[in-house]
């Protein structure tokens, strides 16, 4: 897989329906049963009817990694995704606090850390949502101009951009704050 080849998964967060299919395609691939909890991708509501779903978004810099005081996070040198060795991971969380949108989480039921490694190159997540036609998350070739770490939020702050854009400013701000 070449750098032209590798992807970055894009999402467009009006179109979530909520309905966690990622979620489960996801944790049938990394765990062999349906198992949100474990998922590398949570899907968030923190607002009725704003449903954000919540991904790594392989930041260039990879402040995850560089946070791991054990190693126990890599790049994939093919597709640029962080890689979890869990039996390194300690489960410190300082890779929580050093992703500018909150992402890695633990497992629920080891003591490491998950993070969206794209499935080798093909995103299961994507291939759920496209098949129900949401194209919430879509596939896209990572570009090398592009800083994706800017795009990085906490679920609070996606929730609070879509409310505004679904909601209106007003409701949106009754419902937030």
């Amino acid at each position: 897989m070449s750098r032209n080849d590798q992807v970055w998964i894009k999402r467009n967060y009006k179109n979530c329906s909520g309905c966690r299919r990622c979620e489960i395609a996801c944790s049938l691939y990394h765990e062999g049963k349906i198992w949100p909890e474990a998922s590398r991708i949570r899907v968030f509501m923190l607002v009725p009817g704003v449903e954000i779903p919540h991904l790594c978004f392989q930041c260039d810099d990879y402040p995850c990694v560089e946070a791991c005081p054990t190693g126990a996070l890599s790049v994939n040198s093919q597709t640029r995704a962080v890689n979890v060795d869990a039996s390194k991971c300690t489960a410190c969380g300082l890779c929580i606090e050093a992703c500018p949108g909150n992402v890695p989480h633990l497992h629920p039921e080891g003591n490491y850390i998950v993070i969206c490694d794209l499935c080798d190159g093909k995103p299961k997540c994507v291939e759920a949502c496209q098949e129900g036609r949401w194209n919430t998350l879509m596939s896209i070739p990572r570009e090398k101009e592009v800083s994706y770490k800017i795009l990085a939020k906490t679920p609070k702050e996606l929730t609070h951009k879509i409310a505004k854009q679904i909601l209106g400013e007003e409701t949106a701000k009754e419902v937030i704050d």
